[in-house]
């Protein structure tokens, strides 16, 4: 089973991540499973949301304290909630900004984590680009395909097509291969230093 926690703030979608993870992987022909955990529900307060994915049934239903992956929809939570609490040593980091993870003031943190598995990805400006709104969940989503390989980008667009319509769904697809392609790039030029 792989489990992804996805942190963030009420208004950038976090819930919609963690579904729309669920039905990428629900069209692969696996068993996924969403839900959010909600503090207090308003716009700016932080939000948490949990997705599981298996090649069986699952039983769990319980908050994930041990994840795979972790997608940081903001990073101004990553010094006021312990976002990466119960990570696993070899787990993914995916974080909504340009900045790398030393700029972040989280070197030590990833020290002797996989570089491969930490990635960032200015998911906001891809979403204001494509979208013409600031919500950075539907680029990270795509980023995580892109990094974990865990679901196909395909997957991806077609839970995008089957949450919106229109200019919606079309914009959302454009910031999603944006995504995706900017974090292969930055894998191969990793895989390549």
């Amino acid at each position: 089973m792989f489990q992804v926690r996805i942190h963030g703030r009420g208004g950038q979608g976090v819930v919609t991540a963690a579904e729309m993870l669920s039905i990428a992987a629900f069209d692969e022909g696996r068993h996924a499973q969403a839900f959010p955990s909600f503090g207090s529900e308003r716009t700016g307060a932080p939000v948490v949301a949990f997705c599981r994915i298996a090649d069986k049934e699952i039983r769990l239903r319980e908050p994930i304290m041990e994840p795979d992956a972790l997608i940081i929809q903001d990073p101004t939570l990553l010094h006021q909630v312990d976002v990466f609490s119960g990570l696993k040593p070899d787990g993914y980091i995916l974080i909504n900004t340009s900045k790398t993870f030393a700029e972040l003031g989280l070197a030590d943190l990833v020290r002797g984590r996989p570089a491969e598995r930490l990635c960032t990805v200015p998911a906001t400006e891809i979403a204001l680009r494509c979208v013409g709104r600031p919500v950075p969940n539907v680029p990270l989503l795509a980023g995580f395909a892109a990094i974990s390989g865990i679901l196909k980008l395909d997957s991806v667009t077609k839970a995008i097509e089957d949450k919106f319509s229109g200019k919606v769904a079309a914009g959302n697809v454009a910031a999603a291969t944006e995504a995706y392609n900017t974090v292969r790039k930055a894998l191969e030029e990793m895989a390549h230093a």
